[in-house]
């Protein structure tokens, strides 16, 4: 029992000693955080380009392919109208796959992209809020 004491009282202190370097190897604090907050963005950065690099990845507009217009037709079914090279075609699509339903012998006019109202469009509402208030009065 003598020997089993004395053996445990003299391994204490090394494993004491031990634990101490490996404590202070490990950056702590704000530069620890800050060393791994920049790991995670390098490797999502590095994730995104070689996303990028890959064939078919999808990030890419197909060359000569272009879609004019799409109607929702059901819960899964469209009509898509889509230019390709130049030749417009109109296909529907559904679950179970793509059918050519019509060519358009003219292309469909260009739609023209919706405008933000500015500031000087949109109307007073200190004066919209009292015409209300006494209208209800």
């Amino acid at each position: 029992m003598s020997l089993t004491l004395s053996t445990l009282a003299a391994a204490t202190p090394a494993i004491a000693n031990a634990a101490k370097p490996a404590a202070q190897a490990a950056p702590t604090g704000l530069f620890g955080a800050f060393l791994a907050l920049m790991l995670v963005l390098g490797l999502i950065l590095g994730l995104a380009w070689l996303l990028r690099r890959l064939p078919g990845a999808g990030f890419r507009p197909a060359e000569g392919l272009r879609v004019v217009a799409s109607l929702q037709l059901g819960s899964k079914e469209r009509a898509v109208v889509l230019d390709v090279g130049g030749t417009q075609l109109l296909l529907g699509v559904t679950p179970a796959g793509i059918t050519r339903l019509h060519e358009l012998a003219q292309p469909l006019p260009a739609v023209e992209a919706p405008k933000l109202p500015t500031l000087k469009d949109l109307p007073d509402f200190a004066q919209l809020l009292s015409k209300r208030l006494r209208k209800d009065a």
